[in-house]
Protein backbone atom coordinates (compact mmCIF):
# COMPACT_ATOMS: atom_id res chain seq x y z
CA UNK A 1 0.00 0.00 0.00
CA UNK A 2 3.06 2.47 0.80
CA UNK A 3 4.05 2.31 -2.77
CA UNK A 4 0.98 2.60 -4.31
CA UNK A 5 0.60 5.80 -2.13
CA UNK A 6 4.46 6.65 -3.29
CA UNK A 7 3.07 6.16 -6.70
CA UNK A 8 0.34 8.27 -6.17
CA UNK A 9 2.43 11.45 -4.90
CA UNK A 10 5.07 10.96 -7.45
CA UNK A 11 2.68 11.31 -10.21
CA UNK A 12 0.38 14.46 -8.36
CA UNK A 13 2.26 17.22 -10.25
CA UNK A 14 1.50 15.30 -14.18
CA UNK A 15 -1.92 15.15 -13.02
CA UNK A 16 -2.37 18.54 -12.33
CA UNK A 17 -1.05 19.33 -15.80
CA UNK A 18 -3.68 17.30 -17.18
CA UNK A 19 -6.36 18.85 -15.02
CA UNK A 20 -5.74 22.65 -16.35
CA UNK A 21 -5.45 21.25 -19.78
CA UNK A 22 -9.07 19.48 -19.04
CA UNK A 23 -10.01 22.81 -17.79
CA UNK A 24 -8.33 24.80 -21.15
CA UNK A 25 -10.29 22.40 -23.39
CA UNK A 26 -13.72 22.16 -21.38
CA UNK A 27 -14.30 26.15 -21.84
CA UNK A 28 -13.24 25.75 -25.36
CA UNK A 29 -16.37 23.54 -26.07
CA UNK A 30 -18.64 25.23 -23.67
CA UNK A 31 -18.18 28.87 -25.92
CA UNK A 32 -18.67 26.96 -29.11
CA UNK A 33 -21.82 25.55 -27.79
CA UNK A 34 -22.57 28.68 -27.05
CA UNK A 35 -21.75 30.27 -29.63
CA UNK A 36 -23.22 27.81 -31.67
CA UNK A 37 -26.90 29.22 -30.07
CA UNK A 38 -27.22 25.02 -29.26
CA UNK A 39 -30.75 23.92 -28.61
CA UNK A 40 -32.56 20.96 -27.55
CA UNK A 41 -34.44 21.27 -30.85
CA UNK A 42 -30.77 20.07 -32.21
CA UNK A 43 -31.19 16.55 -30.93
CA UNK A 44 -34.06 15.42 -33.02
CA UNK A 45 -32.88 14.39 -36.65
CA UNK A 46 -34.22 13.72 -39.97
CA UNK A 47 -35.07 10.99 -41.63
CA UNK A 48 -34.36 9.50 -44.96
CA UNK A 49 -32.52 11.92 -47.04
CA UNK A 50 -31.58 13.76 -44.05
CA UNK A 51 -32.30 17.08 -45.88
CA UNK A 52 -32.25 20.41 -43.99
CA UNK A 53 -31.09 18.48 -40.44
CA UNK A 54 -30.97 21.74 -38.23
CA UNK A 55 -29.06 19.24 -35.36
CA UNK A 56 -26.68 18.02 -37.75
CA UNK A 57 -25.59 21.70 -39.37
CA UNK A 58 -25.20 22.93 -36.05
CA UNK A 59 -23.21 20.18 -34.46
CA UNK A 60 -20.97 20.31 -37.43
CA UNK A 61 -20.79 23.98 -36.87
CA UNK A 62 -19.52 23.03 -32.86
CA UNK A 63 -17.17 20.45 -34.39
CA UNK A 64 -15.53 23.55 -36.34
CA UNK A 65 -15.61 25.96 -33.63
CA UNK A 66 -13.48 23.54 -31.32
CA UNK A 67 -10.97 22.64 -33.76
CA UNK A 68 -10.60 25.98 -35.50
CA UNK A 69 -11.74 24.87 -38.90
CA UNK A 70 -13.45 26.57 -41.66
CA UNK A 71 -16.08 23.87 -42.15
CA UNK A 72 -16.57 20.46 -40.61
CA UNK A 73 -18.42 16.91 -41.67
CA UNK A 74 -18.90 14.74 -38.97
CA UNK A 75 -21.46 12.00 -39.59
CA UNK A 76 -22.27 8.48 -38.21
CA UNK A 77 -21.60 7.34 -41.69
CA UNK A 78 -17.91 7.69 -41.33
CA UNK A 79 -17.69 4.29 -39.87
CA UNK A 80 -13.89 4.75 -38.34
CA UNK A 81 -11.21 6.72 -38.44
CA UNK A 82 -10.03 5.21 -41.20
CA UNK A 83 -12.74 5.55 -43.19
CA UNK A 84 -12.58 9.37 -42.26
CA UNK A 85 -9.04 9.22 -43.26
CA UNK A 86 -9.74 7.58 -46.65
CA UNK A 87 -12.60 9.57 -47.04
CA UNK A 88 -10.08 12.54 -47.12
CA UNK A 89 -7.67 11.57 -49.09
CA UNK A 90 -10.05 10.11 -52.01
CA UNK A 91 -12.34 13.66 -51.39
CA UNK A 92 -9.24 15.49 -52.38
CA UNK A 93 -6.10 13.64 -54.24
CA UNK A 94 -7.11 12.98 -58.17
CA UNK A 95 -5.35 11.00 -60.50
CA UNK A 96 -1.49 12.00 -61.39
CA UNK A 97 -1.41 13.22 -58.03
CA UNK A 98 0.42 12.48 -55.22
CA UNK A 99 0.27 11.39 -51.33
CA UNK A 100 3.47 11.61 -49.02
CA UNK A 101 3.60 11.13 -45.70
CA UNK A 102 6.68 12.47 -44.22
CA UNK A 103 6.38 10.41 -40.87
CA UNK A 104 6.73 7.26 -41.71
CA UNK A 105 4.66 4.52 -42.61
CA UNK A 106 1.25 4.72 -41.64
CA UNK A 107 -0.49 2.19 -39.74
CA UNK A 108 -1.33 -1.24 -41.16
CA UNK A 109 -5.20 -0.44 -41.42
CA UNK A 110 -4.49 2.62 -43.85
CA UNK A 111 -2.22 0.71 -46.02
CA UNK A 112 -4.55 -0.88 -48.31
CA UNK A 113 -6.12 2.27 -48.84
CA UNK A 114 -2.98 3.73 -49.96
CA UNK A 115 -1.65 0.92 -52.03
CA UNK A 116 -1.99 -2.85 -53.05
CA UNK A 117 -2.42 -5.48 -50.02
CA UNK A 118 0.63 -7.78 -49.77
CA UNK A 119 -1.30 -10.51 -51.70
CA UNK A 120 -1.21 -8.10 -54.88
CA UNK A 121 -5.16 -7.80 -54.49
CA UNK A 122 -6.33 -4.36 -55.38
CA UNK A 123 -9.72 -2.73 -54.06
CA UNK A 124 -9.74 0.02 -55.05
CA UNK A 125 -6.60 1.74 -53.57
CA UNK A 126 -5.20 4.97 -54.19
CA UNK A 127 -2.60 3.47 -56.40
CA UNK A 128 -5.53 1.60 -58.49
CA UNK A 129 -6.81 5.36 -59.61
CA UNK A 130 -3.02 6.28 -60.55
CA UNK A 131 -2.44 8.59 -57.24
CA UNK A 132 0.73 7.86 -56.51
CA UNK A 133 2.00 7.70 -52.82
CA UNK A 134 5.89 7.59 -50.69
CA UNK A 135 6.51 7.44 -47.19
CA UNK A 136 9.34 9.25 -45.61
CA UNK A 137 11.17 7.29 -42.98
CA UNK A 138 11.64 9.00 -40.19
CA UNK A 139 15.22 10.28 -38.44
CA UNK A 140 15.81 9.11 -35.35
CA UNK A 141 12.35 9.62 -34.48
CA UNK A 142 11.55 13.10 -36.15
CA UNK A 143 10.76 13.72 -39.63
CA UNK A 144 14.01 13.81 -42.02
CA UNK A 145 13.71 17.53 -43.36
CA UNK A 146 16.68 17.87 -44.84
CA UNK A 147 15.45 14.89 -47.33
CA UNK A 148 11.86 16.52 -47.58
CA UNK A 149 13.23 19.04 -49.89
CA UNK A 150 14.89 16.63 -52.13
CA UNK A 151 11.72 14.30 -52.23
CA UNK A 152 8.50 16.78 -52.40
CA UNK A 153 7.75 17.04 -56.04
CA UNK A 154 5.40 19.42 -58.52
CA UNK A 155 3.16 16.39 -57.86
CA UNK A 156 3.01 16.71 -54.24
CA UNK A 157 -0.53 17.43 -53.53
CA UNK A 158 -0.69 16.18 -50.13
CA UNK A 159 1.60 15.82 -47.21
CA UNK A 160 0.13 13.55 -44.40
CA UNK A 161 1.30 13.90 -40.84
CA UNK A 162 0.76 11.09 -38.47
CA UNK A 163 0.27 12.58 -34.81
CA UNK A 164 0.10 8.41 -33.02
CA UNK A 165 2.70 6.34 -32.95
CA UNK A 166 -0.29 3.99 -33.65
CA UNK A 167 1.44 0.68 -33.37
CA UNK A 168 4.73 2.08 -34.11
CA UNK A 169 7.98 1.84 -31.85
CA UNK A 170 8.42 5.95 -32.06
CA UNK A 171 7.63 8.89 -30.32
CA UNK A 172 4.21 10.37 -31.10
CA UNK A 173 3.96 14.01 -32.52
CA UNK A 174 3.16 17.33 -30.28
CA UNK A 175 1.26 20.01 -31.67
CA UNK A 176 4.46 22.28 -31.32
CA UNK A 177 6.24 19.29 -33.64
CA UNK A 178 3.49 19.76 -36.23
CA UNK A 179 3.41 22.99 -36.40
CA UNK A 180 7.24 23.55 -37.44
CA UNK A 181 6.37 20.55 -40.04
CA UNK A 182 3.70 22.27 -41.21
CA UNK A 183 6.28 25.66 -41.43
CA UNK A 184 8.88 23.26 -42.90
CA UNK A 185 6.10 21.81 -46.06
CA UNK A 186 4.67 25.27 -46.40
CA UNK A 187 8.45 26.67 -47.08
CA UNK A 188 9.07 24.34 -49.99
CA UNK A 189 5.55 23.90 -51.62
CA UNK A 190 3.36 26.66 -50.12
CA UNK A 191 -0.09 24.88 -51.94
CA UNK A 192 0.51 21.58 -50.30
CA UNK A 193 -2.38 20.18 -48.44
CA UNK A 194 -1.59 19.20 -45.12
CA UNK A 195 -3.08 16.57 -43.55
CA UNK A 196 -3.04 15.09 -39.91
CA UNK A 197 -4.28 12.38 -38.58
CA UNK A 198 -5.91 13.18 -35.28
CA UNK A 199 -6.50 10.03 -33.98
CA UNK A 200 -6.29 9.70 -30.45
CA UNK A 201 -4.80 13.32 -29.83
CA UNK A 202 -8.26 15.56 -29.72
CA UNK A 203 -8.00 17.37 -26.37
CA UNK A 204 -4.68 15.71 -25.23
CA UNK A 205 -2.98 19.47 -25.08
CA UNK A 206 -4.90 22.88 -25.37
CA UNK A 207 -4.63 23.39 -29.39
CA UNK A 208 -5.23 21.17 -32.62
CA UNK A 209 -3.09 20.86 -36.07
CA UNK A 210 -5.33 22.98 -37.32
CA UNK A 211 -4.54 25.67 -34.90
CA UNK A 212 -0.90 24.97 -36.12
CA UNK A 213 -1.44 25.53 -39.84
CA UNK A 214 -2.56 22.01 -41.81
CA UNK A 215 -5.16 22.38 -43.83
CA UNK A 216 -7.62 19.20 -43.38
CA UNK A 217 -7.90 16.57 -39.95
CA UNK A 218 -9.71 13.73 -39.14
CA UNK A 219 -10.54 11.36 -36.79
CA UNK A 220 -13.04 8.65 -35.05
CA UNK A 221 -15.95 9.12 -32.39
CA UNK A 222 -15.03 6.25 -31.38
CA UNK A 223 -12.21 7.60 -29.97
CA UNK A 224 -11.17 10.97 -28.22
CA UNK A 225 -14.27 13.34 -29.33
CA UNK A 226 -16.79 10.91 -28.84
CA UNK A 227 -16.71 10.96 -24.68
CA UNK A 228 -17.13 7.15 -24.51
CA UNK A 229 -20.58 7.42 -25.12
CA UNK A 230 -20.64 8.00 -29.17
CA UNK A 231 -21.52 5.12 -30.43
CA UNK A 232 -20.35 5.41 -34.33
CA UNK A 233 -19.06 7.42 -36.50
CA UNK A 234 -15.94 9.99 -38.04
CA UNK A 235 -15.00 13.22 -38.51
CA UNK A 236 -13.25 15.62 -41.00
CA UNK A 237 -12.42 19.55 -40.37
CA UNK A 238 -10.01 22.18 -42.06
CA UNK A 239 -10.70 24.25 -45.25
CA UNK A 240 -14.26 24.81 -46.22
CA UNK A 241 -13.40 24.00 -49.84
CA UNK A 242 -11.49 20.54 -48.55
CA UNK A 243 -14.66 20.01 -46.77
CA UNK A 244 -16.76 20.44 -49.43
CA UNK A 245 -14.49 17.47 -51.64
CA UNK A 246 -15.02 15.12 -49.00
CA UNK A 247 -18.36 15.69 -48.38
CA UNK A 248 -18.79 15.10 -52.03
CA UNK A 249 -17.15 12.09 -51.75
CA UNK A 250 -18.69 10.64 -48.21
CA UNK A 251 -22.27 10.99 -50.27
CA UNK A 252 -21.91 11.40 -54.04
CA UNK A 253 -20.80 14.05 -56.29
CA UNK A 254 -23.74 16.74 -56.34
CA UNK A 255 -25.20 15.70 -53.00
CA UNK A 256 -22.57 16.81 -50.71
CA UNK A 257 -22.90 17.70 -47.02
CA UNK A 258 -26.92 17.85 -47.47
CA UNK A 259 -27.82 14.92 -47.36
CA UNK A 260 -27.05 12.40 -44.65
CA UNK A 261 -29.68 11.56 -42.03
CA UNK A 262 -27.88 11.28 -38.46
CA UNK A 263 -30.58 8.01 -37.08
CA UNK A 264 -31.36 9.39 -34.02
CA UNK A 265 -27.51 10.24 -32.35
CA UNK A 266 -27.38 13.32 -32.83
CA UNK A 267 -27.92 13.85 -28.85
CA UNK A 268 -25.21 11.34 -27.87
CA UNK A 269 -22.88 13.08 -30.67
CA UNK A 270 -23.59 16.62 -29.00
CA UNK A 271 -23.42 15.36 -25.41
CA UNK A 272 -19.95 13.26 -26.58
CA UNK A 273 -18.13 16.18 -27.11
CA UNK A 274 -18.94 18.34 -24.69
CA UNK A 275 -17.64 16.01 -22.16
CA UNK A 276 -14.75 14.61 -23.86
CA UNK A 277 -12.25 16.53 -22.30
CA UNK A 278 -13.08 15.01 -18.63
CA UNK A 279 -13.15 11.42 -19.72
CA UNK A 280 -9.72 12.49 -22.19
CA UNK A 281 -8.35 13.56 -19.05
CA UNK A 282 -9.87 11.17 -17.37
CA UNK A 283 -7.64 8.22 -19.86
CA UNK A 284 -4.44 10.58 -19.39
CA UNK A 285 -4.40 10.49 -15.38
CA UNK A 286 -4.79 6.29 -15.90
CA UNK A 287 -1.62 6.14 -18.74
CA UNK A 288 0.25 8.45 -16.13
CA UNK A 289 -0.16 5.81 -13.43
CA UNK A 290 0.18 2.91 -15.89
CA UNK A 291 3.34 4.17 -16.95
CA UNK A 292 4.65 4.50 -13.34
CA UNK A 293 2.97 1.47 -11.78
CA UNK A 294 4.84 -1.07 -14.53
CA UNK A 295 8.19 1.13 -14.50
CA UNK A 296 8.04 0.02 -10.34
CA UNK A 297 7.72 -3.40 -11.53
CA UNK A 298 11.05 -3.26 -13.91
CA UNK A 299 8.72 -2.87 -16.82
CA UNK A 300 9.62 -0.70 -20.08
CA UNK A 301 7.05 2.24 -20.65
CA UNK A 302 7.03 4.99 -23.72
CA UNK A 303 6.12 7.22 -22.67
CA UNK A 304 7.50 7.96 -19.17
CA UNK A 305 5.31 8.73 -16.99
CA UNK A 306 7.00 12.44 -16.96
CA UNK A 307 7.11 12.88 -20.29
CA UNK A 308 4.99 15.36 -22.21
CA UNK A 309 2.00 13.58 -23.92
CA UNK A 310 -0.03 14.19 -27.16
CA UNK A 311 -2.25 11.11 -27.63
CA UNK A 312 -3.65 8.26 -25.04
CA UNK A 313 -1.50 5.81 -25.91
CA UNK A 314 1.08 4.19 -23.85
CA UNK A 315 3.18 1.65 -24.58
CA UNK A 316 4.36 -1.09 -22.39
CA UNK A 317 7.29 -3.71 -23.44
CA UNK A 318 7.50 -7.13 -22.74
CA UNK A 319 10.04 -9.87 -22.62
CA UNK A 320 7.92 -12.24 -25.03
CA UNK A 321 4.85 -13.04 -27.04
CA UNK A 322 3.55 -15.12 -23.90
CA UNK A 323 3.92 -12.40 -21.57
CA UNK A 324 2.27 -9.74 -23.33
CA UNK A 325 -0.62 -11.75 -24.28
CA UNK A 326 -1.07 -12.81 -20.35
CA UNK A 327 -0.85 -9.41 -19.60
CA UNK A 328 -3.75 -8.36 -22.32
CA UNK A 329 -5.85 -11.41 -20.77
CA UNK A 330 -5.85 -9.79 -17.83
CA UNK A 331 -6.89 -6.30 -18.73
CA UNK A 332 -9.91 -8.23 -20.44
CA UNK A 333 -10.27 -10.25 -16.95
CA UNK A 334 -10.51 -6.41 -15.28
CA UNK A 335 -13.05 -5.24 -17.92
CA UNK A 336 -16.85 -4.30 -16.99
CA UNK A 337 -17.87 -6.16 -20.28
CA UNK A 338 -17.00 -9.71 -21.51
CA UNK A 339 -14.34 -9.99 -18.41
CA UNK A 340 -15.08 -13.80 -18.72
CA UNK A 341 -13.86 -13.73 -22.42
CA UNK A 342 -10.38 -14.82 -22.97
CA UNK A 343 -8.72 -13.06 -26.04
CA UNK A 344 -6.72 -15.29 -28.33
CA UNK A 345 -4.48 -13.66 -30.79
CA UNK A 346 -5.54 -13.56 -33.93
CA UNK A 347 -5.80 -12.21 -37.89
CA UNK A 348 -7.28 -8.99 -38.37
CA UNK A 349 -8.33 -6.99 -41.19
CA UNK A 350 -5.38 -4.60 -41.98
CA UNK A 351 -2.89 -6.21 -40.30
CA UNK A 352 -0.15 -8.46 -41.20
CA UNK A 353 0.40 -10.00 -38.02
CA UNK A 354 -1.48 -11.77 -35.62
CA UNK A 355 -3.23 -9.25 -33.07
CA UNK A 356 -3.96 -9.95 -29.28
CA UNK A 357 -7.14 -7.23 -28.40
CA UNK A 358 -8.30 -7.10 -25.26
CA UNK A 359 -11.49 -4.55 -25.66
CA UNK A 360 -14.26 -5.26 -22.88
CA UNK A 361 -15.88 -1.98 -23.94
CA UNK A 362 -19.26 -0.96 -23.91
CA UNK A 363 -18.88 0.13 -27.55
CA UNK A 364 -17.23 -2.28 -29.64
CA UNK A 365 -13.62 -1.16 -30.87
CA UNK A 366 -14.14 2.22 -28.46
CA UNK A 367 -10.50 3.07 -27.84
CA UNK A 368 -11.55 6.20 -24.91
CA UNK A 369 -12.46 3.32 -23.24
CA UNK A 370 -9.69 0.64 -21.40
CA UNK A 371 -7.92 -1.42 -23.90
CA UNK A 372 -4.43 -3.48 -24.35
CA UNK A 373 -3.65 -4.50 -27.53
CA UNK A 374 -1.16 -5.03 -30.24
CA UNK A 375 0.48 -7.10 -33.11
CA UNK A 376 2.07 -10.08 -31.99
CA UNK A 377 5.59 -9.64 -33.94
CA UNK A 378 8.91 -8.11 -31.74
CA UNK A 379 9.52 -5.66 -30.02
CA UNK A 380 6.30 -7.39 -28.40
CA UNK A 381 4.40 -4.45 -26.56
CA UNK A 382 0.77 -3.70 -25.81
CA UNK A 383 -0.75 -0.61 -26.08
CA UNK A 384 -2.41 0.48 -23.27
CA UNK A 385 -4.75 3.04 -23.93
CA UNK A 386 -8.40 4.62 -22.52
CA UNK A 387 -10.69 4.64 -19.48
CA UNK A 388 -13.85 6.14 -19.23
CA UNK A 389 -12.31 6.35 -15.27
CA UNK A 390 -8.51 6.77 -13.68
CA UNK A 391 -10.23 4.87 -11.07
CA UNK A 392 -10.67 1.91 -13.68
CA UNK A 393 -7.75 2.11 -15.27
CA UNK A 394 -5.69 1.71 -11.84
CA UNK A 395 -7.37 -1.52 -10.69
CA UNK A 396 -6.96 -2.96 -13.95
CA UNK A 397 -3.45 -2.26 -14.57
CA UNK A 398 -2.59 -3.24 -10.48
CA UNK A 399 -4.90 -6.86 -11.42
CA UNK A 400 -2.94 -7.39 -14.29
CA UNK A 401 0.99 -6.74 -12.99
CA UNK A 402 0.02 -8.30 -10.18
CA UNK A 403 -1.15 -11.82 -12.20
CA UNK A 404 1.83 -11.61 -14.73
CA UNK A 405 4.03 -11.12 -11.73
CA UNK A 406 2.91 -13.62 -9.03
Amino acid sequence: MNDIVNIEEEIRPYKEKIEDIVLHNQEKVLDAFQNQNVADRHFHSETGYGYDDEGRDTLEGVYAEIFGAEDALVRPQLVSGTHAISTAFFGVLRPGDELLYVTGEPYDTLREVIEPAGDGADHGSLHDFGISYRALPLKEGAVDAERFREVITSRTKMVAIQRSKGYADRPSFTIEDIEGMVKEIKAVKPDAIVFVDNCYGEFVEKAEPLEAGADLIAGSLIKNPGGGIVRTGGYIAGRKELITACAHRLTAPGLGKEMGATLSVLQEMYQGIFIAPHVVGEALKGAVYTAKYLDSYGFRTKPFYDEYRTDLIQTVYFDNAEQMVDFCREIQKASPVNAFALPEPGPLPGYDSDVIMAAGTFIQGASLELTADGPLRPPYMAFVQGGLTAEHVKIAVRRAVDAVTS
